[in-house]
């Protein structure tokens, strides 16, 4: 470790990201109103950390889900998902209750609103209002297009009749989008989104449902909304009636992303809670952490952390710079990299034992940690709609890229450096055959050094993910349509999770080849790009081990030292409050 400056040297953060963790303050002082035991108490009451909201309040989050056109602060989207990260990393139901619900609802005005749905919108969230998303029907799930809510004309404007049911912040919500059928016939070209002011509504017409209790994210306010008759303008519609799956799967491009991103919050947070349990914790005349087992657990959920936030990071940033080939990147993202975080999650919490189980005491996050992460992989978008949104663009890509097409911009992947604006009206729901990450790592396959031991083995590595991509150029290239469909059979869904592995890998060793100072010198490091790649091969099938003892022992010095530095694990490196890296009974 070369210090807590140094590892933030690369400016890949928020630039509020570490002033914001001084302000959360040292997590085991249980005095502090932000702290661990705070997130715990309010946890088993069910509430949200009101610390907590008041801190993101003050920092103007909300103002950070406007773009600047607007008067907001949405400069950078991976910046967004830094400081939504921080706060996960404190308590997930500040991410998600606090940050998520708002930025879906409004990623569809900002997409498709007009001038001055888009003002109010903005007023909204620059005065610090809250927003809610009402998709969700339990009858239909992720089926979009299968959603019953209804908005039928009637004298110049539209009723409202249905429910929507487990929506986050409907109860506190100054707005809601809507996702309501507006036309008869069967299809996608029947639904349109529909932006509502709850305090506008006619009393009798509109009521709130009970809240939901879950078993996770408890503190996160869900609950329903059910319409009798409620008569609402037609310029409550938001974009062109009719298109409302297509809106929302260009808007969603950005929270499928960002939700997946702040999620490595979590991540960060159980790693943390596990490694200063095994430093702490004496068994057999030696500390738990000394044990090869728990070290390769750490290792491991190490390894995937970084290769989520690789992942994450550049589809974060080819949102701006890439945003007509955006949609599978996202879809891919969404379906992996939720995989990697809770089964790391899981993993971890076999560490601490017995004591996992317990709601009090030092290492009580655990078990809410575990609980917090579990609906990650279907909240917002299943794994298999992601699966599916990808199935139905792999035979063109595969015909139309993979070996004839252009690689991304270098910028995508330094992730230091400034990108454009993100426009939103440029996200499309096709790559149109255009693969730029995916040509990126066949373009870095032919330009990577074999001089060092180390350069070999990086070169081997990577040759297994152009040699299983042209494989799937093969056999994607001679899929039917029925294969690509909801009915389809395993194997297709198969190709889709292969694609996404083999995107991650690209990720990764574009991150790795663009970024050679990051983090304090460790992104320039071979070892964490050896292991990351390692750990994709035996997902893929490739290798049957992961990673050799030295490499193993290396990462592990690393992230013990990120550690004890109190610095995020992830390629951040942002310095968190002392307190974090201290040991013993809080």
């Amino acid at each position: 470790m070369n210090g807590r400056d140094a590892m933030n040297e690369s400016g890949i953060g928020h630039p509020d990201a570490a002033r914001f963790e001084r302000r959360l303050g040292d997590p085991w002082d249980e005095s502090n109103p932000l702290g661990v035991s705070a997130v715990l108490a309010a946890d088993e009451r069910g509430h949200v950390l009101d610390a907590g909201e008041a801190l993101l309040d003050e920092f103007d989050l909300a103002a950070a889900f406007v773009p600047p056109v607007h008067g907001g602060g949405l400069h950078r989207v991976d910046h967004l998902i830094q400081l939504l990260r921080a706060a996960c990393r404190r308590d997930p139901c500040l991410g998600f209750g606090y940050g998520m619900s708002s930025l879906m609802a409004a990623a569809h005005v900002w997409t498709v609103g007009s001038p001055p749905q888009c003002r109010y919108v903005a007023g909204l969230l620059l005065g610090k209002g809250k927003l809610a998303c009402a998709y969700h029907e339990l009858a239909h799930g992720n089926d979009m297009a299968g959603i019953e809510f209804a908005a039928r004309p009637a004298g110049g404007g539209l009723l409202l009749n249905g429910r929507k049911e487990v929506i986050g912040n409907v109860g506190r919500a100054k707005a809601m989008v809507l996702f309501a059928r507006t036309g008869e016939h069967v299809g996608s070209r029947s639904h349109s989104p529909l932006l509502i002011d709850p305090a506008g509504l006619p009393a009798g017409r509109f009521r709130q449902l009970p809240r939901v209790p879950t078993s996770g994210v408890r503190g996160l306010q869900l609950g329903g909304v059910e319409f009798l008759d409620c008569p609402v303008p037609q310029d409550a519609v938001i974009g062109p009636p009719g298109h409302g799956v297509e809106t929302a799967l260009r808007a969603f491009q950005l929270t499928r992303i960002a939700l997946s991103g702040i999620t490595v919050g979590v991540l960060d947070s159980a790693l943390r809670t596990t490694v200063r349990y095994a430093l702490d914790r004496t068994l057999y005349g030696r500390a738990v952490a000394e044990l090869p087992l728990p070290r390769a657990v750490f290792v491991d959920a190490f390894v995937d952390l970084l290769v989520s936030d690789c992942m994450v990071s550049v589809g974060a940033r080819a949102l701006h710079c890439l945003p007509g080939q955006a949609s599978v990147p996202a879809s891919a993202v969404k379906s992996l990299v939720p995989r990697l975080l809770v089964g790391a999650t899981v993993a971890l919490s076999s560490v601490i034992g017995a004591q996992f189980y317990l709601r009090s005491g030092p290492h009580a996050l655990m078990q809410k940690l575990v609980r917090d992460i579990q609906p990650l992989g279907y909240v917002h978008a299943s794994r298999a709609s992601c699966q599916l949104a990808i199935l139905a663009q792999l035979p063109q890509l595969a015909k139309r890229s993979w070996g004839a097409g252009e690689g991304a911009p270098p910028q995508v992947f330094r992730l230091g450096e400034a990108l454009p604006a993100l426009h939103f009206d440029r996200l499309s729901l096709s790559a149109g055959g255009a693969d730029p990450l995916m040509e990126a790592l066949l373009e870095t396959f032919e330009q990577l050094p074999v001089g060092s031991e180390e350069s070999r083995e990086i070169r081997r590595l990577t040759e297994i993910f152009v040699d299983e991509l042209l494989e799937l150029k093969r056999t994607c290239a001679e899929l039917r349509p029925l294969e690509l469909a909801p009915q389809a059979a395993r194997r297709s869904y198969a190709l889709a999770d292969r694609y996404a592995v083999l995107l991650a890998a690209s990720c990764c060793v574009n991150v790795w080849r663009h970024n050679p100072s990051g983090a304090g010198d460790f992104m320039g490091n071979p070892a964490w790009i050896i292991a990351a790649l390692s750990r994709l091969a035996v997902r893929l099938g490739r290798r049957s081990a992961g990673m050799s003892g030295p490499l193993r022992s290396c990462l592990y010095e690393e992230l013990v030292g990120r550690h004890r530095a109190a610095v995020s694990f992830d390629l951040a490196c942002t310095p968190l409050h002392p307190g974090a890296g201290r040991t013993g009974a809080p």
